[in-house]
């Protein structure tokens, strides 16, 4: 589909006011949505009638509206129902600069390494990212295509996975190498959910309007690329990351799950790379959008 026919569906603030669900039409202007849902999980829950409502309010639209420019994009959930899950390792050649780093050789698993990032870290697509030096000064950058669930499903089969699928977005799984590889007995938890270490955004495109299986994934610090793959690069497709994650554990609309980052890492380069304050971190996919943060000292 044209990038111009994709439905875009934001969570926005204007002039102060309170977070509320809309979309951008193909002029750049914000359509409000908030009397379809109070707000994003609201409205994936709401289901196939509210987003045929969506679609129909943006093509009516025009150049109503407040510009795009005018109004502050929050996460397009703001505050997931749940831990931000995340699958670590799912592209090869990360693995196996990930074994680099650990000095030891290993196989890819045979199941996906799932782990979660706490709500708190979640970030809109253009605000600051924070830095705190008495936390942490090994901050690096996973740019990753986001899956958004829009049915709830329990022991999901493959081949019906993808139904359950609402949308995708783009994240940056921000990471502490320190506490996640040493500092504080090697956290994972710890070390991925430092609060707003999850810029998400801009906006959600529907499931309908974007085939996942083979977009570019960008990352960017101060405009020079870092990390620059495909997700069909994945080992693990997305339709065995729905079936295992939901193995016994229901998944939830308006669940996020980070699908894993290409190689380029700052913690594998040589001599390693972290950000630093003032950095601008672009996180880019082909067919969603962009996300562009700076690193602030707090």
């Amino acid at each position: 589909m044209d990038d111009a026919r994709r439905l875009r569906l934001v969570t926005y603030v204007a002039e102060g006011g309170a977070p509320r669900v809309g979309a951008i039409s193909a002029a750049d202007r914000v359509v409000d949505l908030g009397d379809l849902a109070a707000d994003m999980p609201g409205l994936i829950a709401a289901g196939a009638e509210a987003l045929a409502a969506a679609r129909r309010r943006v093509a009516a639209a025009g150049g109503d509206g407040p510009a795009l420019g005018a109004v502050r994009l929050l996460a397009p959930v703001p505050r997931p129902p749940r831990n931000v899950y995340c699958i670590g390792w799912n592209y090869v050649e990360h693995f196996n600069e990930g074994a680099a780093m650990r000095l030891q050789p290993a196989q890819m698993p045979e199941h996906p390494v799932i782990f979660t990032k706490g709500t708190g870290a979640v970030n809109g697509p253009f605000d600051p990212i924070p830095f705190d030096p008495a936390v942490s000064e090994h901050i690096d950058w996973e740019a990753e295509l986001a899956v958004v669930i829009g049915k709830a499903g329990r022991n999901i089969a493959e081949a019906a996975a993808m139904d359950h699928v609402f949308g995708y977005t783009v994240v940056n799984d921000t990471s502490a190498r320190d506490m996640q590889q040493k500092k504080h007995g090697g956290q994972w938890f710890k070390g991925k959910s430092l609060d707003g270490h999850a810029p998400m955004g801009p906006w959600i495109v529907p499931a309908a309007d974007l085939d996942p299986f083979d977009l570019r994934v960008i990352c960017r610090v101060n405009g020079v690329v870092k990390q620059d793959g495909r997700t069909s690069q994945m080992y693990f497709k997305l339709p065995r990351i729905l079936a295992e994650l939901s193995l016994g554990l229901t998944l939830e609309p308006g669940d996020v799950i980070c699908t894993g980052t290409p190689p380029g890492v700052g913690a594998a380069r040589t001599p390693p790379e972290f950000l630093r304050p003032g950095d601008v971190l672009e996180s880019e996919i082909e067919g969603i959008g962009t996300l562009r943060n700076r690193i602030e000292r707090v």
